[in-house]
């Protein structure tokens, strides 16, 4: 198992379902914990201050996730970073989200666009540092306004489930190439088609943006 953070804390017992579910998912999108790495429950209890339960509980979430796999009675592993069957992902993802912003369009006010253009800001700066956790959330604030303004909680749950698939992929994105400065181009352009408004132009300038994430991600060598 990879090194677990040593300033790693023990959890509150009050939370601990909750903070052992997502601070095993934030290692594993993050690479402390690696693809095909097994997982060890009573390591994972120990360090986290935990019984194996709530341990147990979490494997489980991540596992519907498709971020943990399993074999009855002989492991319990991060599943693999496959990047073929990402391809199967992205375009559902994009559709979804583009019936989020046809939902949106007539809902967005100044302050969403501002939001908008704030975290391409931030998905800017972060990039120019190889800063993968910043760009991740500032490239996820970007996107949410548009589901959070659908007015549709299902479609935002479906899309936010799918995308946890993506996270790890990503990060090894961002990681590896550091650079994505053509994603920055891109939301600019679906910013200016809000702004004008013109939902035909903002439809075409979103299909582009996922177009074009999805050719960069597959071109990444295997993992």
């Amino acid at each position: 198992m990879s090194p677990i953070p040593a300033d790693q804390a023990p959890l509150k017992r009050a939370l601990a379902r909750e903070e052992v579910y997502r601070t095993l998912k934030t290692w594993i999108i993050e690479g402390t914990l690696a693809p095909r790495e097994n997982i060890r429950d009573q390591e994972l209890a120990l360090k986290l201050g935990v019984s194996r339960t709530p341990i147990r509980e979490a494997l489980r979430r991540l596992e519907d996730e498709g971020l943990i796999e399993t074999a009855k009675n002989r492991w319990t592993r991060v599943a693999p970073l496959n990047l073929k069957n990402s391809q199967h992902t992205y375009p559902i993802i994009a559709h979804l989200e583009d019936l989020a912003l046809q939902l949106a369009f007539l809902n967005l006010t100044e302050a969403d666009l501002q939001k908008m253009d704030e975290a391409n800001q931030r998905f800017q700066e972060a990039l120019s540092v190889k800063d993968s956790r910043t760009a991740l959330q500032a490239d996820e604030t970007f996107h949410g306004v548009l589901l959070e303004r659908s007015g549709n909680p299902e479609l935002r749950k479906i899309v936010t489930e799918l995308k946890t698939r993506l996270m790890r992929l990503e990060w090894y994105y961002y990681r590896t190439q550091g650079s994505s400065a053509p994603s920055v181009t891109e939301h600019h352009h679906l910013l200016d088609a809000l702004k004008t408004p013109d939902l035909a132009e903002a439809r075409t300038a979103l299909a582009a943006n996922w177009t074009s994430s999805v050719a960069r991600l597959m071109n990444l060598p295997e993992p």
